[in-house]
């Protein structure tokens, strides 16, 4: 089994951070450099940093942004909103992005996923599918923040992005977000199973067990979290701590590289 990966997701709204529930991103958290710094010291193994307001405008990404967070975030940090094109990929690569995540350009545009992938690797291409439940064991995919049901099913979406060269697939259920209820079980187990690449978890996430869960019983390959890391005590070091006393291997980057050194 490959050793689990614990990564904060940090949304951000014009000049700062902000968290809500179902998608209504609402309450401002804090500057987002301060809370990189944080996990740079945290024992995170990626940081997912989302723009979630990049789409309503045609001028991309933040570029200048980035490159401030990218010249101080000290482990590997994908980054989503606004990308439209591949011209944004290759210029985010330069600001210090490590992965893309691609979400509404991609229903828009499906051969984009296929050309960051041709031109920079599979591992570089994060296909971020947010979803709602429409009945039971159907799931329709969202595009523009959650605000637009593109009408897709989520089984065929998830091969289909698989199939077009993304590398790993950041799975967010918009009826869990921010409800620290857990994570939605049974669509990521839905959509673990239909492809082979691997699915991040997100949204739900309330206490260690409800990672364990979704890593045990639905078969996460990785766990993403934001409320329970903005709101609670509990922290990666503590989610790695509960994954490997479930007999779950994990990362310790700051062990590996003492190890190296």
């Amino acid at each position: 089994m490959l050793k689990v990966r614990v990564i904060p997701t940090l949304l951000w709204k014009q000049f700062g951070l902000v968290k809500g529930v179902g998608f209504d991103s609402w309450r401002r958290v804090g500057p987002v450099l301060p809370a990189i710094k944080v996990y740079n010291q945290r024992e995170v193994d990626e940081i997912v940093l989302l723009d979630i307001v990049a789409h309503q405008t045609a001028q991309g990404p933040e570029f200048e942004s980035i490159e401030e967070f990218g010249g101080d975030c000290f482990v590997p940090m994908t980054v989503g909103g606004g990308i439209t094109r591949i011209e944004h990929v290759q210029k985010l690569l330069r600001a210090g992005a490590d992965k893309i995540s691609v979400n509404t350009a991609a229903y828009e545009t499906p051969g984009l996923i296929a050309e960051i992938a041709k031109r920079h690797g599979t591992q570089c291409v994060v296909a971020s599918i947010d979803v709602r439940a429409r009945d039971n064991w159907r799931w329709n995919c969202f595009s523009h923040a959650g605000s637009n049901d593109t009408g897709r099913d989520v089984r065929q979406w998830a091969r289909e992005v698989q199939d077009r060269g993304a590398g790993e697939i950041l799975l967010t259920s918009i009826d869990r977000d921010g409800s620290m209820t857990g994570y939605d079980l049974p669509l990521i187990e839905t959509v673990a199973r239909e492809v082979s690449i691997p699915v991040i978890a997100s949204g739900g996430a309330g206490n260690y067990l409800h990672m364990v869960t979704a890593v045990r019983e639905a078969g996460a390959s990785a766990v993403a979290a934001a409320s329970i890391f903005h709101f609670t005590e509990q922290t990666p070091a503590g989610a790695k701590q509960a994954l490997e006393a479930a007999g779950i291997p994990v990362r310790h980057p700051f062990r590996e590289v003492a190890d190296a050194c």
